[in-house]
């Protein structure tokens, strides 16, 4: 909590607690000590070696006041009475009680302050009430501000500690359920690319099905016919069996709940225009360019450019403004494919920072060995770049 403040603060509340009483009841000894010497006309007996006795008995107590909060206020308490009655300085050994009935009020339930507050009120009003002048219902009235401000401001903050107690095991859960939701949103993600991928094995598995029927039916008739089935069936189970690795690698973690619906149909790049078509029907202003020559891409990273694009363009639905003019750019290189999506909106991205969007971008990306970066435009707006490495153009 004092992450803000400066650093001599922090230090300070760095300190072990039982020194900072120990230095506390050094400096309530020395500086009485002081006073009494230096002052001998304020009590109707000097300063000598019981009084001195007496001075430590009052406040050395207060070392040990957050361990044994209730016995140091009846040891100081005690001190100061007898040190009042005996006629000593009677301005002093005043504070030690007062910071003792703090210490009971800040740790322990405000009833029992209110009970410890009486001993303290009595030694109070003994002591102001033989203060030249002082009238007694001046004394009692003095003691009673006094003792009711130390239990006030013990209890303040007893209950200022146990909120801020609540409130960091709060965060503390809050953070933990917040890494769980993003645990199982990449669980739910992987699954669902899974499902994706299934889907485009399935293809490979029912064309080299096709075609293997179609060379065993013509293998006698027309050799050239099956011999181009053969090279069929060879590139599609390549790259079947390059999906299936990567469906196998993702498998690799706890299924999620049989309720969740994960299946999902399996776009490419060629479908981009519909999907642009459709979200200007919902209101964006969008511009498409292709740079390059576009040609055939594996079938699973096909279906995740597509997949990353469709989200970027509902986050920019979501989060950018009905105005928002969108950008997307897609650029076939010799050995890379690039996606740029970028928008003007004007709306807070704030939500996508823990949303699972991103989260499902950044796995599809991982998974096909690409890089992708995200964040907000120094001149307003939102960028998604994406870029994924491609196998040799044939």
């Amino acid at each position: 909590m004092l992450n803000g403040a400066p650093p001599a603060i922090r230090r300070l509340s760095e300190i072990n607690p039982a020194i900072v009483d120990t230095a506390l009841a050094l400096f309530l000894i020395i500086t009485s000590w002081l006073w009494a010497v230096a002052e001998p006309g304020q009590g109707r007996r000097p300063a000598d070696l019981p009084s001195l006795a007496l001075i430590l008995l009052v406040n050395a107590p207060l070392a040990a006041r957050r361990r044994a909060p209730y016995a140091v206020l009846v040891v100081s308490v005690s001190g100061a009475a007898v040190y009042h009655l005996l006629g000593y300085h009677h301005g002093l050994n005043n504070m030690g009680p007062l910071l003792a009935l703090y210490t009971v009020a800040a740790h322990r339930p405000l009833r029992a302050a209110l009970v410890c507050a009486a001993p303290v009120v009595a030694e109070w009003t003994h002591a102001s009430w033989h203060v030249p002048g002082v009238a007694v219902w001046s004394a009692l009235g003095q003691a009673l501000v006094v003792s009711g401000c130390a239990v006030s401001v013990g209890a303040s903050m007893r209950l200022l500690e146990s909120r801020t107690r609540q409130l960091a095991e709060l965060a503390d859960r809050l953070h933990r359920e917040q890494e769980a939701a993003a645990h199982r949103a990449v669980a739910l993600e992987r699954m669902q690319i899974a499902r994706e991928l299934h889907d485009v094995v399935a293809h490979h598995m029912s064309v080299i099905s096709v075609q293997a029927g179609l060379g065993r039916y013509v293998a006698s008739s027309e050799p050239e016919t099956a011999r181009q089935a053969l090279e069929v069936i060879a590139r599609t189970s390549s790259a079947a069996l390059t999906e299936m690795r990567r469906l196998l690698s993702i498998l690799r973690v706890e299924p999620a709940s049989e309720d969740e619906e994960l299946y999902t149909t399996t776009p490419g790049l060629e479908r981009l225009p519909s999907l642009v078509e459709r979200m200007r029907l919902a209101g964006l202003s969008i511009d498409m360019t292709v740079e390059g020559t576009a040609r055939p891409l594996p079938p699973g990273l096909d279906l995740c450019a597509f997949r990353i694009v469709q989200e970027a363009l509902t986050n920019v639905l979501k989060h950018a403004g009905d105005d928002a003019r969108v950008r997307i750019v897609v650029t076939y290189g010799p050995a890379e494919l690039a996606l740029r999506i970028t928008d003007d909106g004007r709306g807070t991205r704030a939500t996508m920072s823990g949303g699972h969007g991103l989260l499902g971008m950044a796995e599809r990306v991982k998974l096909y060995r690409g890089a992708i970066t995200t964040g907000p435009l120094p001149q307003g707006g939102y960028d998604v770049a994406a870029s994924f490495p491609l196998p040799p153009s044939p």
